[in-house]
């Protein structure tokens, strides 16, 4: 009787049970890792890091709102809160009829030495523009405003409007609203100007340099 020979299995070289610690070690270790110096670390890679990833926030790192640029300048606190911090220095409120005397205070007041800045409704209102929304910012963009008090300003009602409009504007600033009065007796003086003074317009010139004077006043007393 032949005996018969066995081989041995290549796969029985390690036991089940060594053979899954193994594979269990295999797949648990841990891939390594390379440290890349600074100085092999290439340049491309640093710059694209740094700007895709946005900055840490925390409390020392608080990202402010972009502002506008400002002028920093002996000047800058007097631009803002004087002369130039309204767009005109008078705003000259008259009657309809009146208009070419209140174009002739307007062209004295802007050919003086002192360029005055001057809003003439009929000249500088905004084409378009709502008649008393503009009037009313034209009142509040001025630092005074004068008031041609003539006959015919007493009987327009819009003259009217535009009295009570400059007063509730600025109602306790002495010398921005400056009256001219022209052709009235003084009993005929508004009641409502009854505590401001008002220039007399029956002198050579109408009163337009006591007018100039009393603006300049005022704008000296901002600075």
């Amino acid at each position: 009787m032949a005996s018969s020979t066995s081989f041995p299995d290549p796969r029985s070289k390690k036991p089940l049970g060594k053979m899954a610690d193994w594979f269990r070690q295999a797949l648990s270790k841990k891939p390594t890792t390379t440290h890349v110096s600074p100085e092999n670390r290439p340049s491309d890679i640093s710059q694209s890091s740094s700007q895709d990833s946005p900055p840490p926030l925390g409390p020392s790192s608080e990202v402010s709102p972009t502002l506008p640029p400002t002028h920093m300048g002996a000047d800058s606190s007097s631009s803002s809160s004087g002369r130039w911090s309204k767009d005109y220095d008078v705003c000259v409120c008259h009657s309809e009829e009146d208009l070419a005397v209140a174009q002739e205070l307007v062209s004295y007041l802007e050919g003086s030495t002192s360029s005055l800045r001057c809003f003439l409704q009929l000249r500088d209102a905004t084409p378009g523009g709502a008649i008393v929304s503009e009037l009313c910012q034209a009142l509040s963009n001025s630092h005074c405003r004068v008031l041609l008090i003539t006959p015919g300003f007493l009987q327009d009602p819009w003259c009217r409007y535009q009295m009570l409009q400059a007063l509730s504007e600025a109602p306790g600033a002495e010398g921005r609203t400056i009256p001219l009065m022209s052709g009235l007796s003084r009993a005929a003086y508004p009641a409502e100007l009854r505590f401001m003074y008002f220039v007399d317009g029956r002198g050579p010139d109408g009163g337009f340099h006591q007018v100039k004077e009393a603006v300049l006043r005022y704008l000296r007393a901002l600075s």
